[in-house]
């Protein structure tokens, strides 16, 4: 029997999933609705209206099954309840680049990584790497641009 793997999230990222589970929910019978309507119309092989509004409902459907999946296999983690001196999901990393710059990372879940606004996935390579270093660790990451080398100088819980 295959076992269910778990999806670590922030409850930031549970809501917001869940948020748009709502909205995909509540649009599911406007599109029906929309189809009915292009049916009504008639020849259905050459209905522009009714093919798009089919193919918006498969976009949908799988769209709503993906999300029910990630929610059903969430373990919502909170940060502020975690300590210790090692990097784990959840927390905010901040790193010293070569020229000493110092750059701040959240390790996050898949669904709520955006590098933009600091919070990269556990599953990244940067993510992977810095997971279980600690302060002062020197950490070696490949990207497509080219080997880059951090230094771990802080770690918080937040």
């Amino acid at each position: 029997m295959a076992t269910v793997e778990k999806m670590p999230m922030l409850q930031e990222g549970y809501d917001t999933l869940t948020s748009e589970l709502k909205r995909l929910k509540t649009e599911r019978p406007l599109i029906v609705d929309a189809i009915e309507e292009a049916r009504a119309h008639g020849d259905l092989s050459e209905n522009a209206e009714y093919h798009a509004a089919k193919e918006r409902q498969g976009q949908i459907e799988a769209t709503i099954a993906d999300i029910e999946d990630k929610l059903s296999r969430a373990q919502v983690i909170d940060p502020r309840d975690l300590s210790g001196d090692k990097v784990v999901f959840g927390a905010t990393v901040t790193l010293l680049d070569e020229d000493e710059k110092p750059v701040k990372y959240q390790i996050v879940g898949q669904t709520e990584a955006d590098a933009k606004t600091g919070r990269i996935s556990y599953n990244s390579p940067l993510g992977r790497a810095l997971i279980g270093r600690r302060v002062d660790d020197e950490v070696e990451v490949s990207v497509p641009a080219g080997d880059r080398y951090y230094l771990v100088s802080k770690i918080e819980f937040v």
